[in-house]
């Protein structure tokens, strides 16, 4: 009974030990370790070849990132620059607020760029280089000569030789944004000083020069410093990988996004050198917040900051920049500048560590304050009506809008400087109206335009100057009452054979038919006739009922003719009151008007883009316009003499009270009710078009004397007016005329009016006087009477 459980017992035992065996068998072939050893060179050809694979991959997004635009750059906004020439008409302090504009520093000694010094009638100036549309320019160092307010010499100190002109480079005016809500402002190692890059890499990275991208021992530092505080104080990364985590990456925390980060700083070290590592840096890391958009890269931090590109900057202010690459909200120095003083100091201090500077610079340069810049350059939304009308140009002349991505420049013709008076002439003079007055709810527009180029140097659109609404100066189309009239007199002027400035107009009460059949009856603003009036006083007086009776003569069709050749192409309705401003036009189509006007005749279209330049400075688009002469020169020469008299004599005089040494010329207009109020004025260069009234078309209760003109008063008193000059055409000269009948006298009869005329179109001048003679006539001679 006993051998069977033993044999039971033998085979279970053999059974156990043979699943021993097979178990041991099976793990010795399953042991990963050897399993490994004995797979390794396929394992690590197979890691190679997906490792490879990655890293091509990756090598083809960092290549395709560096060889194209890095990043989206938004379109720079220059306003005009200054052009200074021999025998022009401008003073010293004109030139020097150009400049403060500009951001150049007042210095006893100008040696450096971005520097000036005054000295008396002279002033010095270091010029930066710049790339205009016309191509680049270096660094100049000029001394303008000023006499008798006008340039007398500009002489290049470098070599001592006269120039006859030079520009200063325009200003930044503003930066159109990307859509990804980042600003930065490129620049290359040779724009940036030697001593940044020093203390950016002995701060940042102190052994960029010696690591290929990762710098372990950095790393471990790092992790030491930050187990001792129990917070993060210190990173480890490198120049490289912040450069990686910036351009490729995101925020994620994890070790595959570090392990990527670090195979991607190891690849980018491997095909590009260090300089072009660190210029990327340079115009990639965030060092500040502009309203809602990003302040990125050195170039644009330092005209945020400083208002002066990289190169002008002080050893303390490159400093800082590098300072609040750590945190540029919490060392934001507009707004804790305690902060950020105490971390520019230990950029100081590491600097002297690192023997960038000297002990007696480190301890001069810690104990001076942060001076930032108080100027706007960078300020968002600035000039919105301007920038209203180059948006609006831009489309015409752009076609396809992703240039405008890429770092264009765009230069416009904006006089900066004339744009903050015009916006300080308007917000001041409409309150003071309606103070004036007793009344609320005025709204304005005002133009500014140079009247030989038609560039526009500023523009107004509203009495709250930064606000990007309803543009009225583009926009808001008023009747324009008596700015109308002198169309009509030009039109008269240009029929020479039958009219000129001396010539009898009807004063008398008319009645005329609507074209809705009911009668019309013009009356003069005095409520008074006159009976019969000489043209030039018809129009500076801004005579109603004689407007009306020369309009009627001439034609409304040859009327708007002339208004369309002036430049404005709107149609217009042809009934009477059209002869008395029943029109309606925009500033914009009224300063059209009157610059054709101004400018003797010639016709070129208002405009606010003059050049656009790709990023590598090639000139992609310029504004081009051969002047049109629209007008007769002669006609419109009498026109102006006669805009001139209005403003000495006529419904402007307040002018020439406000200018004694200075002649003008302008028009005003009033229309019923006085919902409207208008002044056109101009001076040897500038045009300047200003209106006030109410978007609700309510009666303001002003003329275009005390309403609009002064508008133009206030900015005029702010500006340095150039007395109007015209140069007196060829077929014109003085001629006499009398008083009682209009026609043409001889010289020196008494009652007689004496004023230009296109002498072909007269008649031959009368022998003896219609009137008494103011010379008694000698008694002729025997010969004479025969010979006569």
């Amino acid at each position: 009974m006993s051998k069977p459980a033993a044999n039971k017992s033998r085979v279970s035992s053999a059974k156990s030990g043979k699943n021993k065996a097979v178990k041991e068998s099976m793990w010795r072939r399953l042991n990963p370790f050897r399993w490994l050893c004995r797979h390794w060179l396929k394992l690590s050809f197979i890691f190679a070849l997906v490792l490879g694979s990655y890293c091509v991959y990756l090598d083809a997004q960092i290549s395709q990132k560096f060889a194209g635009n890095k990043w989206q750059v938004p379109a720079q906004i220059f306003a005009r620059p200054m052009h200074l020439a021999v025998k022009q008409e401008i003073t010293i302090q004109e030139i020097e607020e150009e400049l403060k504009l500009l951001g150049y520093r007042r210095v006893i000694r100008a040696d450096s760029s971005g520097e000036y010094q005054v000295l008396g009638k002279r002033i010095r100036i270091q010029r930066r280089k710049f790339d205009f549309a016309h191509g680049s320019e270096p660094l100049r160092n000029i001394e303008i000569s000023i006499n008798s307010q006008r340039i007398s010499e500009i002489l290049e100190l470098d070599t001592r030789q006269s120039i006859n002109d030079i520009y200063l480079e325009p200003w930044l005016v503003t930066r159109l944004q990307s859509s990804e809500r980042e600003d930065r402002m490129l620049v290359n190692m040779a724009d940036v000083p030697p001593l940044l890059t020093q203390a950016l890499v002995a701060v940042e990275d102190n052994d960029f020069y010696q690591h290929y991208g990762i710098a372990p021992l950095s790393i471990m530092r790092a992790l030491i410093a930050n187990i001792s505080a129990g917070r993060t104080v210190q990173g480890g990364s490198t120049l490289t990988q912040q450069l990686v985590k910036n351009l490729f990456l995101t925020r994620e925390q994890s070790i595959t996004r570090k392990a990527k980060e670090a195979l991607m700083a190891l690849i980018i070290e491997l095909r590009y050198s260090k300089e072009t590592i660190l210029q990327a840096y340079l115009n990639e890391v965030f060092l500040g917040q502009n309203g809602n958009t990003g302040v990125y890269g050195f170039g644009l931090a330092s005209y945020f900051y400083f208002a002066r590109p990289l190169n002008e900057l002080s050893i303390d202010e490159m400093a800082m920049l590098v300072g609040i690459i750590k945190g540029p909200s919490y060392y934001n120095p507009k707004r804790h500048p305690e902060r950020v003083t105490t971390r520019r100091n230990l950029v100081l201090r590491m600097m002297f560590e690192a023997h960038q500077l000297t002990a007696n610079e480190y301890e001069v340069l810690v104990k001076k304050p942060i001076k930032l810049a108080i100027g706007k350059s960078l300020q968002k939304d600035k000039h919105p009506a301007f920038m209203d009308m180059v948006r609006r140009e831009l489309k015409q002349v752009v076609d396809n809008p992703d240039i405008l991505a890429s770092g264009v420049k765009v230069f416009t013709t904006l006089d900066s400087n004339a744009q903050f008076k015009a916006e300080r002439a308007v917000s001041e003079g409409v309150v003071k109206q309606e103070n004036r007055i007793g009344k609320t709810g005025f709204e304005a527009a005002m133009i500014v335009t140079d009247i030989d180029s038609g560039e526009v140097r500023s523009i107004v659109g509203g009495r709250e100057a930064n606000y990007a609404g309803f543009n009225r100066a583009l926009d808001a189309k008023r009747a324009i009452g008596s700015l109308i009239k002198p169309a009509i007199y030009l039109t008269a002027l240009e029929q020479a054979a039958d009219y000129n400035l001396a010539t009898l107009l009807m004063d008398e009460p008319i009645k005329l038919k609507s074209t809705q059949g009911k009668l019309w009856q013009p009356q003069n603003s005095d409520k008074k006739f006159r009976g019969q009036v000489p043209l030039l006083t018809a129009l500076s007086k801004s005579l109603n009922v004689p407007t009306v009776t020369l309009g009627m003569n001439l034609g409304l069709g040859t009327i708007a003719d002339t208004i369309w050749r002036l430049g404005v192409e709107e149609e217009i309705q042809l009934y009477p009151a059209m002869t008395l401003g029943a029109v309606n036009f925009s500033p914009l189509q009224v300063n059209q008007m009157y610059q054709t006007i101004a400018n003797n005749g010639r016709y070129i279209p208002l405009h606010s883009i003059t050049d656009i330049v790709s990023p590598d400075n090639t000139l992609l688009w310029s504004f081009e316009f051969i002047p049109e002469q629209r007008v007769d020169e002669k006609a419109t020469y009498l026109l102006n003499y006669a805009l001139h008299k209005v403003t000495l004599e006529g419904t402007a005089k307040s002018i020439k009270a406000k200018f004694p040494n200075v002649n003008m010329a302008g028009k005003t207009g009033t229309t019923d009710d006085y919902r409207d109020s208008w002044f056109s004025g101009f001076d040897k260069n500038m045009l300047i078009t200003s209106w006030i009234g109410k978007d609700n078309n309510q009666p303001v209760n002003l003329s275009g004397a005390s309403g609009a003109m002064q508008l133009f008063i206030g900015y005029q008193q702010q500006q340095e007016p150039k007395s109007l000059v015209r140069r007196f055409p060829s077929g014109l000269a003085i001629s006499h005329f009398d008083n009682r009948t209009g026609q043409l006298s001889k010289a020196g009869c008494k009652d007689t009016y004496s004023v230009p005329a296109i002498t072909d179109a007269l008649p031959a001048v009368p022998k003896k006087c219609f009137g008494e003679s103011r010379i008694p006539e000698k008694p002729k001679k025997w010969w004479q009477k025969i010979f006569d």
